[in-house]
């Protein structure tokens, strides 16, 4: 029996140690071998619990740590125990560093928090996506961030703005004609942002826009008595709902975000941005 138990010991996932150690071990075909994998070890007496058991039974300890005083330790009980030590890292940051002539920060599960943050974001935009103009209700309840406004006040660029800080931005326009759904009622008022604008700049915006579909003929949709008809019952349910309501007649897309993420961090304590 060649029996063997490689114990890998990271002060993040240990994905990248417990890979290496699985590689290696194929080169030798033993009978029987195990890899147990100890993440998040972020204190020596963690690390003496491993070689605890490590002592027990022919080992190899591989590990991943970025702090100098916890892989001294980890090659200290390594010789004491007599037992293999390989440091994953080591060679790599030591050349790094040589080149760079900088020393490496040493901050245990940067890799992770780096993607987590991609994937969150990522995450965000699909969701602005997907619930974008009113498409389905029901992404009111899920959402961090409710903007309602009528038509031309800056919904869309606003929720993707707030989509790439991490916010889960469903937008929901607002018409005299269409009743207001009822989630936004059940919503906490806190995390809904009303949208309102002059209705000179919704007229400039909306003619602009017509323009730029090769539409002439406006029609109704940029009237100014339309337009005001519009303002005054979203003020209205705005009203109702108690929501904070932002003027965003002169305000860039940057400003009225951190207003919203502002309100955020105060009430919820969210610090996306």
């Amino acid at each position: 029996m060649n029996d063997i138990t490689i114990f890998v010991i990271s002060d993040s996932i240990g994905e990248t140690a417990g890979k290496i150690a699985r590689s290696c071990i194929k080169q030798f075909s033993p009978d029987a071998y195990e890899i147990k994998r100890f993440p998040y070890v972020d204190s020596k007496d963690k690390i003496f619990n491993v070689f605890e058991k490590a002592k027990l039974v022919p080992s190899v300890v591989i590990f991943t740590t970025v702090l100098e005083e916890h892989a001294q330790y980890i090659e200290s009980l390594g010789k004491k125990y007599n037992i293999p030590t390989v440091n994953v890292m080591s060679k790599v940051l030591d050349s790094i560093e040589s080149v760079l002539h900088q020393a490496p920060i040493r901050e245990a599960g940067l890799i992770r928090r780096l993607d987590q943050e991609y994937f969150d974001k990522v995450s965000a935009i699909e969701f602005a996506v997907k619930y974008d103009d009113g498409k389905d209700p029901r992404g009111i309840i899920l959402a961090d961030v409710v903007l309602l406004g009528i038509s031309r006040t800056s919904k869309t660029p606003l929720s993707m703005y707030l989509a790439n800080k991490n916010y889960k931005v469903a937008n929901v326009p607002l018409l005299p004609e269409i009743e207001p759904s009822e989630f936004l009622f059940e919503k906490d008022k806190r995390r809904i942002f009303g949208l309102i604008a002059s209705d000179r700049k919704i007229n400039e915006i909306r003619i602009e826009r017509m323009r730029s579909l090769g539409i002439e003929d406006i029609g109704n949709y940029a009237c100014t008595d339309r337009i005001n008809e519009e303002l005054l019952y979203s003020k209205e349910i705005m009203g109702k709902i108690g929501c904070q309501v932002i003027d965003v007649t002169n305000k860039a897309i940057e400003e009225t975000a951190s207003i919203i993420i502002d309100s955020l961090n105060r009430d919820f304590g969210e610090m996306n941005d």
